[in-house]
């Protein structure tokens, strides 16, 4: 189970730290990732992280604005999101996979529930 939190409402330039804690089995070897679903749009990929915190990637939109990062003893990822912008609006979900960094949302086996993020202007 993946339990997204840290979301809210945030005036634009501001920053949010999104947090996903995993339960009920093993956070081990598994790549985390971030995505986002804003209204009426299509799921799209924001950051990924492997298991050794070796590798990220981010997606142009965020890069330089936004962390990934994890801590495996807590079995918990982040998301760091400064200079936040209202197009970063959207619900953000946490997954996990087991394999190597991919950007495809079908690429990934388990699913948080979301959390809200809003950037007002």
């Amino acid at each position: 189970q993946l339990v997204e939190s840290g979301g809210g409402l945030v005036q634009a330039g501001g920053s949010l730290r999104l947090s996903c804690a995993a339960s009920g089995g093993t956070f081990g070897g598994y790549v985390m990732g971030w995505f986002r679903q804003a209204p009426g749009k299509e799921r799209e990929f924001v950051a990924a992280i492997s298991w050794s915190t070796i590798s990220t990637f981010y997606a142009d939109s965020v890069k330089g604005r936004f962390t990934i990062s994890r801590d495996n003893a807590k079995n918990t990822v982040y998301l760091q999101m400064n200079s936040l912008k209202p197009e970063d609006t959207a619900v953000y979900y946490c997954a996990m996979r087991d394999g190597g960094l991919r950007v495809g949302a079908t690429m990934y086996d388990y699913w948080g529930q979301g959390t809200q993020v809003t950037v007002s202007s």
